[in-house]
């Protein structure tokens, strides 16, 4: 078995790719249990919590214990700098503008739409959160994580080529006075371009939209996620430990019965649902004779199922896709209309639901998530490294 100093040794090949200095000299690495049995503890301190690059370490780590031979089983839990420490760390590195704490270090709440299936209005119900959210006082962006999906863009109606700024970060495209974007269709040739990654290629996609992105300060940060409970939404799940999720269903058993797949897929990374949207929850003629085309009740029983809140029923309402199709959210074009009003509602329950303090962690040990797959050999995306 290796000794302390010799796995101290080794993991100076592990390099923190913000700071440009391996993590031993930065004094990252927390502490090192001695060898027993074939299994090594190692903690590692991180500039912040939820860093989005907290796998890269979990990974170099591993791989660095394991390179010296005689080691089984690494074990890499994860703690935090503290402000002393923080301190100590800029004045060794000569720096006076501060540490780089990660592209999500400004972003209080990390919110994931999800819905389990295809066809529920999900990406409808995303853009006109963020715009409700928006309406509220609220810093807001959008994140399109639905690679082969996209609809982010035309639902908010911008379109574009985002630019570099001097510290080789892609900024994201703004909407509406202030709503910012991200979206694959942003680096595409044209926007009905069809994508056929596979799994390590989305993967690689969605952390560059984490990590490479300046997002800035943000109050809510809502990612659209594609149907289903795939390579995406794991890759989320464990980039973000920090991430909430909102769960879209429509009222009839068969979306409320996938639906609650994807928040089992949440529970299994110890994620917090923070409630249920019911979608298409009735239609209402001119007349005020009221039609439950898609059923009745499926959104309250999901929600009760999840002990979690029912954030909002939304009607029914041809405005709401008009919208859509059109790049305004309903909630701006007509914040009185029926399905506004019941966004909004929803908006402000989210509201009450989530911090709104920039989160701090408390130093604790506990195994990281596995990693995700290693990316293919290229660059995914023409974007800033």
């Amino acid at each position: 078995m290796p000794t302390v100093e010799q796995i101290r040794e080794a993991l100076k090949v592990v390099i923190d790719p913000e700071l440009r200095h391996n993590i031993v000299d930065l004094g990252m690495v927390r502490s090192i249990e001695t060898p027993v049995d074939g299994r090594v503890d190692v903690v590692v301190s991180l500039t912040t919590p939820g860093c989005p690059i907290r796998s890269h370490f979990q990974k170099g780590v591993t791989e660095a214990i394991r390179g010296l031979g005689g080691v089984e089983q690494v074990n890499v839990g994860f703690d935090v700098l503290s402000s002393q420490e923080k301190s100590g760390l800029q004045q060794r590195l000569g720096r006076q503008d501060g540490l780089p704490t990660g592209a999500l270090a400004a972003v209080r709440n990390v919110i994931c739409v999800g819905s389990g299936k295809g066809g529920v209005g999900k990406s409808t119900v995303t853009s006109n959160l963020a715009a409700a959210l928006f309406a509220e006082g609220k810093q807001v962006a959008a994140m399109d994580a639905d690679v082969w999906g996209y609809s982010i863009p035309r639902m908010l109606g911008v379109h574009g080529r985002p630019t570099v700024s001097p510290q080789r970060r892609i900024l994201p495209l703004v909407a509406h006075g202030g709503l910012k974007a991200i979206s694959i269709e942003f680096f595409l040739d044209h926007e009905d371009q069809a994508i056929t990654w596979r799994g390590p290629m989305l993967h690689k996609a969605i952390r560059q939209f984490l990590e490479d992105v300046e997002w800035g300060e943000l109050d809510y940060l809502l990612i659209d996620l594609p149907p289903g409970t795939g390579d995406v939404s794991m890759t989320l799940a464990q980039l973000l430990p920090q991430a909430r999720f909102v769960i879209v269903t429509t009222p009839q058993p068969a979306a409320q019965k996938v639906a609650a797949r994807a928040a089992d897929t949440a529970k299994r990374f110890d994620l917090e649902i923070a409630g249920v949207i019911e979608n298409m929850s009735g239609f209402v003629t001119p007349s005020g004779e009221r039609f439950t085309i898609f059923g009745e009740g499926g959104g309250q029983e999901l929600a009760d199922q999840l002990d979690v809140p029912l954030l909002g029923k939304i009607p029914l309402q041809e405005e709401l896709r008009v919208g859509a199709d059109e790049g305004t959210p309903l909630v701006i074009s007509d914040p009185d209309a029926p399905a506004s009003q019941a966004i909004i509602h929803a908006a402000r329950g989210l509201i009450a639901a989530t911090p709104q303090q920039i989160p701090t962690l408390q130093p604790e040990l506990k195994p990281a998530p596995p990693a995700p797959p290693a990316p293919v050999t290229g660059t995914a995306l023409p974007m800033a490294h």
